[in-house]
């Protein structure tokens, strides 16, 4: 995707479901949802071993979300990342984004050819602060 495509995405995103998530604040997926909670998004964790992060309810799949997801956030090994690209488009989700340095060809062909737009080896965070601009202090 281009840059002018990446901030159309982040500015009509509102609610991002991050899939990976963890309650450990050293890890990097804890940054990233602090930063986007402090930007305005409203963030899901996904992840069954917590009941939640950050103050907010944790769930075990991108299924059990009860509500609509703007961008699923994965936060997984490459090799992780098909099966959470289905059920992203099996919930309607208009885009999935891949952290640095997650690649998966094949999951993202899925994604595209479902319509669902894809966003790869990239951080939602770096992108954000780079296009639009931050809230932190």
């Amino acid at each position: 995707m281009t840059d002018t495509e990446i901030k159309q995405l982040l500015e009509g995103a509102h609610t991002v479901a991050m899939v990976g998530a963890s309650d450990k604040p050293d890890r990097d997926s804890y940054g990233v949802m602090e930063y986007l909670i402090a930007n305005g998004y409203h963030v899901i964790p996904v992840n069954p071993m917590v009941e939640a992060i950050q103050g907010e309810r944790s769930y075990p799949s991108l299924a059990a979300i009860p509500e609509k997801v703007d961008i699923v956030d994965i936060f997984r090994r490459s090799d992780a990342v098909g099966p959470i690209v289905d059920e992203a488009i099996a919930i309607g989700a208009p885009a999935v984004w891949m952290q640095l340095e997650i690649v998966n060809e094949p999951a993202a062909e899925a994604a595209r050819r479902a319509g669902v737009q894809v966003v790869m080896d990239r951080c939602m965070k770096i992108e954000h602060r780079r296009l639009i601009g931050s809230n932190e202090k």
